[in-house]
Parts: C-alpha cells; sequence; structure tokens
C-alpha cells in the first residue's frame, strides 16, 4: 500500500546530556561537521536539524535537542502544576501546559525546547549510553516524554564498550513499557545497523512505513555503489603500478635516481588513492594517524619501500635478484644481453642490497649491454592492495562521529598476503601502456576493463 504520508517524517533525537545525540545525527547524515562533538556536558544548546533526501525528496527531518540536565526537578514542576490547578489533564496537555509557566522560559529554559520539539515531531531517538548506570533521574525523564504522548524508540549507543551495560537498560526498559530497542553505535555502527534502525522505526510508524523503506532501500543503494567505486579506486592504483615499466641506463647514479624516482610515484599515487576514499565516504585526513602504519617510525609514504614493513607484515619477498632488490627498494629489474652467468652474479651482487652495488657494481654493470627496465615488484603490490582494502573496511564500519583517527593498515587476507596475485594484476604486468605513473591520464579501453574485473576480484577475496 503507497505511503499516503507527503511530508517528511519529523523524528526528534532526545536524551539526557552528553549521550551522543549529535553523534546519531553525524553519523545517519554522514556530516563530520554537522554540531559539535566532545566529551564536554550540554553542547548542544538549541535545536538544529538535518534532512534525509532520495531523488531530491525530503523523506525524513532529523531534530538534534538539548540535554534533559535536571529531569527529577522538571517533573516535579510539571506534576506540581496539575496538583495546583485541580485539573485531570493527560500527558500532552499536561507538557503544554507546563510549556506556557515562567519556569519554561527560565530554570527549564532547555528542557522545554526539547518538549517543544518532541509535541511536534512525529516519534523520537532516545539516545542511551549504555556505559551509564540506570539512576532515578534516567527514569523521571523517561517518564515525562512519555507524557507527550510520541513513540518513543531507544537506541543503546556505545555498545561496543567493555563498561556497556545493556541488561541492566533492557530490562529497566522494559517495565515502562519500552520492549522495541535498537543497537547502534554511531562511533562504530555495525553493518547493517542503519537498516535496523529505520526497520524497527517502522514498526511504531505503521503510517509511514512506506516512506522508511524508500530511505532504507535508497541507502543501502548508496552504500553498494560507494563500495564499488572504491573497490575501482583501489583497482586502478593496482593496475598503475603493477603494469609500469621505467627504462633507464645501466648507470649506477642514474640507476638510483631512477629508482628514487619510480618509488616517489608510487607513493603519491596511494596518498590519491587514500585521499579519493576519504572523500568519498566523506570523511578527511584527519580521520587517519599521522603514522599510518605502526610498524617502524615512519609515515604512510615512508613505510611503504621499508623492507621492514614488508617483514612484519607477513610477505614473503622472493628470491633471486628481484628478490635482493626487493630487499633494498622494492624494485625488480630486467636487464637485456646479459649472460645465466652475469644474470647470478648481478643477483647475487643485488642480495646485498645497495651497499654491495656501489662498491663492486661499476665491474658487474659493465659487462651489461642495453638499458635496465625498472617495476614495482609483486610484495609492494601485496602491500598497497592489504592497506587500501584495510582502509576500505575501516572506513565503511566508522560513525562520522568517531573523534579517534584510524591507526592501523594492515588487512588479514591472507590470499593477498601469500597467495597468487590476482589474475588482472598478473595481466596487467604484460601492459606498460596502462599505466599512469609517469602521464597524466591513460584512455585505453582495455585497461578500463582490466579495472573493473579486478575490482571484481578483489571483492570476491
Amino acid at each position: 500500500m503507497p505511503d499516503k504520508h507527503t511530508k517528511p517524517i519529523h523524528i526528534a533525537v532526545v536524551g539526557h546530556t552528553n549521550t551522543g545525540k549529535t553523534s546519531l545525527l553525524r553519523t545517519l547524515s554522514k556530516d563530520r561537521d554537522f554540531g559539535e562533538v566532545s566529551s564536554r556536558p550540554s553542547t548542544t544548546r538549541h535545536v538544529e536539524g538535518v534532512r534525509l533526501m532520495v531523488h531530491g525528496e525530503v523523506l525524513v527531518e532529523l531534530y538534534d535537542t538539548p540535554g534533559m540536565e535536571d529531569p527529577i526537578a522538571l517533573l516535579e514542576a510539571i506534576e506540581g502544576i496539575a496538583s495546583e490547578e485541580h485539573e485531570r489533564l493527560d500527558g500532552p496537555a499536561r507538557i503544554s501546559r507546563f510549556l506556557t509557566t515562567p519556569a519554561a522560559s527560565t530554570r527549564f529554559e532547555q528542557e522545554a525546547k526539547v518538549l517543544r520539539q518532541l509535541l511536534a515531531s512525529d516519534a523520537a531517538f532516545y539516545i542511551i549510553d549504555v556505559r551509564d548506570p540506570l539512576l532515578a533521574k534516567h527514569r523521571d525523564e523517561l517518564t515525562v516524554l512519555g507524557n507527550c504522548a510520541v513513540p518513543l524508540l531507544p537506541v543503546f549507543n556505545f555498545v561496543r564498550d567493555p563498561a556497556a551495560n545493556e541488561d541492566v537498560w533492557r530490562e529497566a526498559l522494559a517495565r515502562l513499557g519500552l520492549h522495541a530497542v535498537v543497537r547502534f553505535d554511531t562511533v562504530a555502527p555495525e553493518k547493517g545497523g542503519e537498516e535496523t534502525l529505520y526497520a524497527t522505526l517502522a514498526t511504531l510508524l505503521y503510517p509511514h512505513r512506506a516512506t522508511l523503506q524508500r530511505l532504507i532501500a535508497s541507502h543501502a543503494e548508496d552504500a553498494r555503489l560507494r563500495h564499488v567505486s572504491a573497490l575501482q579506486l583501489i583497482a586502478e592504483l593496482l593496475i598503475d603500478v603493477a603494469s609500469c615499466r621505467k627504462q633507464v641506463s645501466h648507470a649506477e647514479t642514474r640507476l638510483q635516481d631512477a629508482v628514487n624516482e619510480l618509488n616517489e610515484r608510487v607513493k603519491i599515487h596511494e596518498q590519491r588513492c587514500v585521499t579519493s576514499l576519504l572523500e568519498l565516504y566523506r570523511f578527511d585526513s584527519d580521520d587517519i594517524h599521522a603514522a599510518q602504519l605502526p610498524l617502524i617510525d615512519g609515515r604512510w609514504q615512508d613505510d611503504l619501500f621499508n623492507p621492514e614493513t614488508l617483514r612484519i607484515v607477513g610477505i614473503q619477498i622472493g628470491s633471486g635478484a628481484a628478490a635482493g632488490a626487493a630487499t633494498g627498494v622494492g624494485i625488480d629489474l630486467m636487464v637485456g644481453g646479459i649472460t645465466l652467468g652475469a644474470a647470478a652474479a648481478l643477483g647475487a651482487l643485488l642480495g646485498g642490497g645497495w651497499q654491495a652495488l656501489r662498491h663492486h657494481g661499476g665491474r658487474w654493470l659493465g659487462k651489461l649491454t642495453g638499458r635496465i627496465e625498472l617495476s614495482i615488484n609483486d610484495g609492494i603490490l601485496r602491500l598497497l592492495a592489504l592497506r587500501q582494502l584495510h582502509l576500505l573496511s575501516a572506513l565503511e564500519s566508522r560513525g562520522h562521529a568517531a573523534l579517534l583517527p584510524i591507526h592501523q593498515f594492515i588487512a588479514q587476507e591472507d590470499e593477498l598476503r601469500a597467495g597468487k596475485l590476482p589474475p588482472s594484476l598478473r595481466r596487467a604486468r604484460a601492459h606498460p601502456e596502462w599505466s599512469s605513473l609517469y602521464t597524466d591520464s591513460v584512455t585505453d579501453s582495455a585497461r578500463h576493463i582490466a579495472i573493473e574485473t579486478l575490482a571484481r576480484e578483489l571483492e570476491s577475496d
């Protein structure tokens, strides 16, 4: 049956001070700049709202409200008015009568803002910090809110904290007739958390269920499209790096310069991918700690080509000449026109790192003919894939109210760490024309197909 209501659903977000009301609106609206989030009490002093839209139509309006600072005294004031006037008023009438008194604009000014918004709303999310002990003030607060006769859905916040008291809160809410409860951690919401929140609300707002179902379906599709776009960004980075081939002179100084330049270009492209992922999920650089890999002492870019990073992450470098180069700089070298004996000797030389190359490199490099071709080895490709996929996972499980930055960027995909690289990535090795590391843009339909194929392979893994 189509929804008969064309006006947006108005939802008040209410609760005690400092329970995460503003945090909920940040996460639901995916706007990390909404309101002010901090550990200080009573941050919100006025009613503020956000709109949730689908195809340009406003379906839901959420209103952040001040915290209820003194519910015990507030309930006494409301009951005292009814007692003095000797009238048998229902809940909403008692609240309306209280809002006309001087106390509503003086001592209880903040609470009055909450009650006015609640009376004007279709429903309310009652935010509970389940780390808090259940006190008399919470019961009185719920009694006052219940007098407004508006459907109230308790939302458990900070449920992942070890100090959470969910069972105590559930029992107390049940005693007050509130049996429908939703777990929604505003800092780290569970997958499907929004869908559960709105679906539960739909059971309390039956006439509005079609509108809420539209919102659920739209958000699910948006999440799917973001995920697909994120995998394509990661796949593009990996294809660019895997397909890159750089030919240089075999002169030692030029080789070292070329290696350094290639390393830097890979770092820049990875940082671009990180920035794009943050923008896609509506976060910014503040959401990432300055030392993203808690390994050595470096930052994100500095750790990428550090051999200790590969060792700690558990990425096998391999064996032979390529392994020797990877131990130092993460670069594979391909040299044309050399004998097997010279190749073996070069492999041993590179195994000693650049220090050995500086001492003996002149004699051996003099035996080589043609030019040297540089490419990024598999170990660095694996590390790039692991870091980006872990960042993606962290962003998809991060609420927009989170204050602590993401610290660690090592995923657990064993297949990427030690197994075969995805077929599309191995295929890219033979197509240097696919790489944009040394050019502004690449327009190649085969490259585009490879990126989309790799994105699906990463999803499958």
